[in-house]
């Protein structure tokens, strides 16, 4: 056992140069099949440097080399190297003793193919400065210690391989669906929060049923001070979580569960009030229950148990979650009420600060350098995990519980569904958040057109406001290959383009206080206020 080699002063000259080429490193398939009665096969997952070697695209096209497990010899040095000799093998060593740079030079004096090198922790590429080992021209790769276990155990010592790096598609269709899911679910639970805003202006005959829906908005209002509060609150659990993961997660999916069960059943409640069959109801407590209804509950406490059970069954439970997730987001649309554009600026400002906070500038207060946010949302499966409030290092199997927040929706990139899914299981993910909180503005914005009809001017704008900041922040996502916070561009497309309608329509003061009823009794100062219109005129125009 020889000892690490130093590097000359000479590679320092050229670090900066090389830093870029070997910091990129990109997954492989290393096909395994076994050569003895049973001639099976199975894929792994392996990193390489594709800055230096070259890799087949296809399985077809790929090198075939015998297998050779050395992991019980450090291969340090050349008298490592096992009488049988290494001659067009590839090569498993150990990760540890020497340089891994120093032991792919030493096999390929022995005339190995590929040193593939195993490690008991979280597999990370091959980097380095290989300006020393210029020389050094055979594969060097990375595999977990447990794959190279398994491939013992399935397929016995007599193994072939086939290392090839399938090509990545140049479209991604994810941002297609996300976008359209986003931008369907902003714009119908606007919509629907406009038609009861209507129903309930037509509802409104006299003095008394006036008085007592301004009593009910006022306990549905998100006051600015309320507003503020909530913003601290979700700063507070979010701490929480980072900190106590462990246990936490496990209320946030109890809570999911119930308020997407009872989401669901809103959303396809409203759906089959429109239908005018199956209407039988039966008698209970002195009230008259439709019978579709029962059966509508029970379908809605299903579907949220079958995704409680198998959530984690990462083939089929991310659609579940996706149907729960709309229409948890639909719900809140509709059902919580900002009473003017000014609470409107408040939450989303100070959403648009949590946001960026949580996402830019923990990194720079984290111990491992990631980001709160980021974390919590795709959980603790990539190089950490949280254990008793602390960061430690994880192994290539993260220990229970391997849980993850149920606050985005998930859908599969093509990779998901290749044989590269063996190395990571590519999801594009957008947060509940990134929906609902610019989805109660363009919600304000129609009830807003309800109100001093306005020909739905506000809430066609905001939508497309919308659409343009979700374009914005997949083009940003794109460009810098790091994930963004939404709400970054979504904030300031919607609130801008709401304030210019309000603006150019000489209606920006009564936007902003709110046109609810209790206030359209009062001029405003517009243009609009030369013919002034009370509450009970406008419900009658309507």
């Amino acid at each position: 056992m020889g000892p690490q080699r130093p590097l000359p002063s000479a590679a320092v000259a050229l670090l900066w140069g090389f830093l870029l080429r070997l910091t990129a490193a990109q997954e492989a398939i290393l096909h395994a099949s076994g050569n003895g009665t049973t001639l099976r096969s199975k894929d792994y997952c392996m990193f390489y440097n594709p800055h230096w070697t070259t890799l087949s695209s296809t399985l077809e096209n790929a090198t075939s080399s015998s297998l050779m497990n050395l992991t019980s010899i450090p291969l340090c040095n050349v008298s490592d190297i096992p009488p049988d000799g290494i001659k067009n093998k590839a090569v498993v060593v150990q990760w540890g003793s020497c340089h891994f740079l120093e032991k792919a030079r030493i096999a390929q004096r022995g005339g190995a193919e590929a040193l593939l090198v195993a490690n008991n922790s979280v597999l990370f590429p091959p980097s380095g400065n290989k300006s020393e080992f210029y020389d050094v021209e055979i594969l060097i790769a990375f595999i977990s210690h447990k794959d190279v276990k398994d491939m013992k155990q399935t397929l016995g010592d007599n193994i072939t391989v086939k290392m090839y790096s399938p090509s990545w598609p140049n479209f991604d269709y994810t941002m297609v669906v996300i976008f359209a899911i986003a931008v369907f679910t902003v714009a119908l639970g606007g919509y629907w929060s406009g038609l009861i805003e209507l129903e309930n202006m037509k509802a409104m005959t006299n003095t008394e049923d006036r008085e007592m829906r301004r009593k009910k908005e006022e306990y549905l209002t998100f006051s600015p001070s309320t507003v503020v509060l909530f913003v601290v609150m979700c700063c507070v659990i979010m701490v929480l979580l980072y900190f106590f993961y462990k246990w936490l997660v496990y209320v946030m999916i109890a809570i999911f569960c119930i308020a997407s069960a009872m989401s669901l059943y809103n959303c396809l409640a409203a759906l089959i009030c429109m239908i005018p069959y199956g209407q039988c109801a039966i008698a209970c407590c002195g009230k008259s229950i439709e019978v579709r209804r029962i059966f509508l509950s029970g379908l809605c406490i299903a579907v949220t148990a079958v995704w409680a059970v198998f959530r984690n069954e990462d083939r089929w439970a991310w659609i579940l979650q996706d149907i729960l997730g709309i229409a948890f987001c639909l719900n809140l649309i509709k059902t919580l009420k900002l009473p003017n554009f000014k609470s409107c600026v408040i939450l989303l400002g100070l959403l648009l600060l949590y946001d960026v906070f949580f996402v830019f500038i923990t990194p720079f207060i984290t111990k491992n350098g990631e980001s709160i946010m980021i974390e919590l949302a795709a959980g603790p499966f990539g190089n950490n995990e949280k254990n008793d409030g602390n960061l430690v290092e994880a192994t290539a199997q993260p220990s229970a519980p391997h849980e993850k927040l149920p606050v985005v929706l998930k859908v599969p990139k093509l990779a998901y569904f290749s044989v590269m899914s063996v190395c990571v299981m590519p999801v594009s993910i957008l947060g509940f958040g990134d929906i609902i909180v610019p989805g109660l503005l363009i919600a304000y914005c129609r009830r807003f057109d309800e109100q001093t009809g306005s020909s739905s001017i506000y809430y066609v704008s905001s939508t497309i406001a919308y659409a343009v900041g979700m374009i914005l922040t997949f083009v940003v996502l794109v460009l810098m290959k790091k994930g963004q916070p939404a709400l970054l561009y979504l904030v300031p497309c919607t609130l801008i383009t709401a304030s210019v309608v309000a603006w150019r329509r000489k209606e920006m003061k009564k936007f902003w206080k709110g046109s609810s009823y209790q206030m359209m009794d009062q001029p405003d100062d517009a243009t609009n206020e030369e013919n002034p219109v009370n509450a009970g005129e406008q419900i009658v125009q309507q």
